[in-house]
């Protein structure tokens, strides 16, 4: 039985379901005739010299005959894979060639456009995380973090200043500050929110914790993105200092703070004791 996975990946790079069946089949074993591989691979025999017409076309399969018999030899998987990067990477150096001399940029990009799905969000986070070039902001929780620390760990390792906020118990990198008081913060938010900013440029902000509904925004309006990246900022610096403070100190601080939010909020003063058991 072959795996589905690399059917789908196949399919992705050209093959038909048969095709991919028929070149597994002949991984196994080879030399044999079309009867023998539509027996061990499932391909309709009405259809099996079809399929291995078009792998020989793709130069992924070859014939031989073998007396009066024609049998049919794969491509090493080695030889096979490195075909298939040099044919992709054409693909992607015309695509990326031809695409760029039609952009008509304009000076100023102010498009809000909206994305939904968490898996896909953060897929395409992932993506302008690659392309980063000298910063990448961050306001991010535990759940998210994890899921792009490979392409932060090489955004890093190529240079980046990786700066913000973090939700959650392990530091990712020294760079970032931890958030005080995150039970409390749920408590009043009831979401999980991100904020990503690279290179000053573009931000993507929203809500993370609802799974298919999420929904963030990529800007690339400038004054957006320095509001965005005060927002962070001022929550690196109160986070900051409270970490100086202690005792009485760090009391008082957050008791100024908790007011100051009970009166800009308007919350009552049930909700605001709820909030102090935090």
């Amino acid at each position: 039985m072959i795996n589905e996975k690399i059917v789908d990946d196949m399919k992705k790079l050209g093959f038909s379901t048969y095709e991919v069946k028929a070149y597994m089949g002949l991984l196994e074993k080879y030399p044999v005739n079309g009867y023998v591989l539509s027996k061990q691979s499932g391909i309709p025999r009405s259809r099996v010299y079809e399929v291995l017409q078009s792998l020989e076309e793709k130069q992924v399969v070859f014939e031989q005959q073998d007396g009066d018999a024609t049998v049919y030899y794969p491509l090493e998987p080695k030889l096979l894979v490195k075909k298939l990067q040099v044919e992709v990477d054409s693909i992607i150096e015309h695509v990326d060639r031809y695409t760029a001399e039609r952009f008509n940029r304009t000076k100023e990009d102010q498009r809000m456009i909206v994305m939904k799905d968490r898996a896909k969000i953060l897929d395409f986070i992932k993506l302008l995380i690659s392309e980063a070039k000298n910063r990448i902001a961050l306001s991010i929780w535990e759940e998210e973090v994890g899921y792009m620390m490979d392409v932060l760990k090489e955004a890093k390792a190529r240079g980046v200043n990786i700066r913000g906020i973090y939700f959650g118990d392990a530091l990712p990198f020294e760079t970032m500050v931890a958030h005080r008081r995150v039970n409390r913060y749920l408590l009043e938010k009831k979401e999980r929110h991100i904020s990503v900013i690279i290179d000053g440029e573009q931000v993507v902000s929203g809500v993370m914790s609802r799974g298919l509904d999420s929904r963030v925004t990529w800007i690339k309006d400038i004054g957006f993105v320095q509001m965005s990246e005060d927002y962070i900022s001022h929550d690196v610096m109160i986070n900051k200092y409270s970490e100086t403070l202690d005792g009485n100190d760090k009391k008082e601080f957050e008791h100024y703070s908790d007011v100051a939010r009970k009166e800009y909020f308007d919350y009552t003063d049930d909700e605001f004791e709820q909030f102090l058991k935090e």
